[in-house]
């Protein structure tokens, strides 16, 4: 076998020439022992006993691993030491003999957003100066690479499949895999890792890095973890887990402990390293996909159909505001969503207001209704623009609540727009101390469009399925709808019933002048 390292991660970690500044003294044992390990060198007998606590391993693999995840409490330093130890390691005292020649080979790291992703850079290049021997490698630093006089880069990305397929990696790190958002797709961690990091790993056998803090049991981090913890795992796949004291003993256990006072489901899996059994997916991608009709993007209004707008409001500088237009086909017993817009911040509120406004009239609607954000303020906005807005007396919770029947029957329409989709499947149900659930986005994920469809569902579905517009339902005393709009309705209300029955309905329904 050809010789890989120049120098062993042990060697380099003791040596002040290269790395020894760089994770150095019991409080980075823990880091120093699995990364070590990883890199198939033997441990210390002092070392083995920590790698078996974080492992359930009674002994280091002896080769390197294909795969090293570790699952660990935040401010555990993991991303220190990948920056400061392992990035410099590989990617400057490691030979790469697969490449060929004039091949540059890069060691990747994507975190969860290009602001994390930009910290661990700026961990590597400081590495990199503070050597005497590694410094002289650095050719250039760009805003996201270092790119090295032996043809490698060391890149650093946020979580975006598109931009990764199609490149050779000697190396590749997911830093917080378990929090990669990405509305362009609605499983990113599975895109990235199996669709684009893996076959770039494919001919040069460089390791795979997955390092995070848990979350819910999903994903490719837990179905690692799930596969592979403990001395039945697979040998090349080397999973730990531990605490955030685990890592990092220098953090106050006060700090844990009041965590766990307070709300001690999440405290377990930011400090504790412990997967929620608190939180589970809402929807599957699977049940959302059914629903879509591919390559429809909007729906034109049509004469004679009766449509129902819901508006998420925003104020322009962090959440997008979103409009969801649809009807109820009563012939397919579906309720269709014909027109979704977005206005992505930064945007101007009220030009948004005016926008909207138009494309309601578009499809004849005078009258919607919204999110409660921004109170009074949205209704007087759009009131400018004639259009009534009511405010939705339903939490958004119980909208997703109601939508997930009709999503599971097929009985929703969708378009095809896969930030919604990703939106929906992005979406967590939680359990409470009461026993309550609620079910939300996820840290850092947005759920505009979401909410805008699953409110818009529950005005066109609100009377179980049946067109409130028509009088015969409209007069219902408690939910009237406006005066201007009965006779028409009427008439068409008749129709469908002569076209259904050949004659009007026998039953007289509530409100309707037979």
């Amino acid at each position: 076998m050809t010789r890989r390292h120049r120098i062993t991660l042990r060697e380099a970690l003791n040596d002040p020439a290269l790395l020894g500044h760089a994770i150095p003294g019991d409080s980075w044992k823990p880091w120093r022992t699995l990364l070590i390990a990883a890199m198939g060198e033997p441990l210390l007998p002092d070392e083995r006993e920590l790698f078996k606590q974080l492992t359930q391993r009674s002994r280091e693999p002896g080769e390197r691993v294909e795969t090293l995840c570790v699952v660990k409490g935040r401010r555990a330093g993991g991303s220190s030491a990948i920056g400061k130890a392992l990035i410099p390691y590989l990617s400057g005292l490691c030979q790469h003999p697969t490449l060929a020649p004039g091949e540059r080979g890069i060691l990747l790291c994507v975190s969860a957003d290009q602001r994390q992703a930009d910290v661990i850079l700026a961990y590597a290049e400081a590495a990199f100066r503070g050597s005497p021997m590694l410094a002289q490698l650095i050719e250039a630093r760009t805003a996201r690479e270092l790119r090295l006089t032996n043809n490698v880069t060391v890149e650093v990305r946020a979580a975006d499949w598109r931009t990764l397929r199609g490149l050779t990696f000697i190396g590749a790190c997911a830093d917080e895999l378990a929090f990669w958002q990405n509305e362009n797709s609605a499983n990113p961690d599975d895109e990235i890792l199996n669709n684009a990091i893996k076959p770039g790993l494919a001919t040069t056998g460089g390791p795979l890095i997955l390092i995070s803090s848990p979350h819910a049991r999903r994903g490719e981090l837990w179905r690692t973890y799930q596969s592979n913890f403990g001395a039945a795992g697979d040998p090349l796949v080397l999973v730990a887990q531990g605490g955030t004291r685990d890592f990092n003993a220098t953090l106050p256990q006060r700090v844990i402990d009041r965590a766990l006072e307070r709300d001690h489901a999440a405290a377990s899996a930011e400090w504790l390293g412990q997967f929620r059994t608190d939180i589970e997916s809402f929807v599957t991608i699977e049940a959302v996909s059914q629903n879509i009709d591919g390559g429809t993007v909007e729906r034109p209004p049509l004469s004679g159909v009766s449509y129902s707008g819901f508006i998420d409001p925003s104020g322009g500088s962090s959440d997008a505001m979103t409009l969801a237009i649809a009807h109820n086909d009563f012939n397919s017993q579906t309720i269709v969503l014909d027109c979704l817009r977005e206005a992505v911040p930064p945007f101007s509120p009220e030009s948004t207001v005016e926008d909207f406004a138009k494309t309601l009239k578009q499809y004849g609607i005078s009258r919607c209704v919204s999110d409660r954000y921004g109170g009074v303020w949205v209704i007087n906005e759009f009131a400018r623009f004639g259009i009534s807005v009511e405010q939705s007396a339903a939490p958004k919770s119980d909208l997703y609540r109601d939508l997930l029947p009709l999503l599971n029957s097929r009985r929703v329409a969708l378009l095809d727009n896969q930030k919604l989709v990703a939106q929906l499947v992005g979406l967590e149900r939680r359990t409470a101390r009461s026993g309550k659930d609620s079910i939300d986005h996820a840290p850092g994920a947005h759920d505009d469009l979401a909410n805008c469809v699953a409110g818009v569902v529950a005005q066109v579905n609100k009377y179980g399925g049946y067109d409130v517009s028509y009088s015969g339902f409209g007069d219902i005393a408690d939910d009237p709808l406006p005066d201007e709009w009965r006779e028409q309705r009427r008439r068409r209300y008749y129709d469908e019933l002569m076209q259904r029955y050949g004659q009007p309905c026998p039953v007289p329904l509530p409100g309707a002048q037979q």
